[in-house]
C-alpha cells in the first residue's frame, strides 16, 4: 500500500509518529482504573437550579 519512499518523507514520518502515539495512548488507557466521579459518589441533598 505504501512504499519505502513514503515513510522516508516528512509526511510518512509524521504518520508513523501519530500511529505510535495512538498505540501508546490505547496501551496506557487500558491500564487505568478510573474511580467514579466525585459528584456521582455523593449521596446528599440535591439542589435544583430554576
Amino acid at each position: 500500500m505504501f512504499d519505502r519512499s513514503f515513510f522516508a518523507s516528512k509526511l510518512g514520518q509524521a504518520s508513523l509518529a501519530s500511529v505510535a502515539a495512538m498505540c501508546a495512548f490505547v496501551a496506557l488507557s487500558t491500564q487505568m482504573h478510573v474511580a467514579p466521579a466525585y459528584a456521582a459518589a455523593l449521596h446528599g441533598e440535591t439542589v435544583e437550579i430554576a
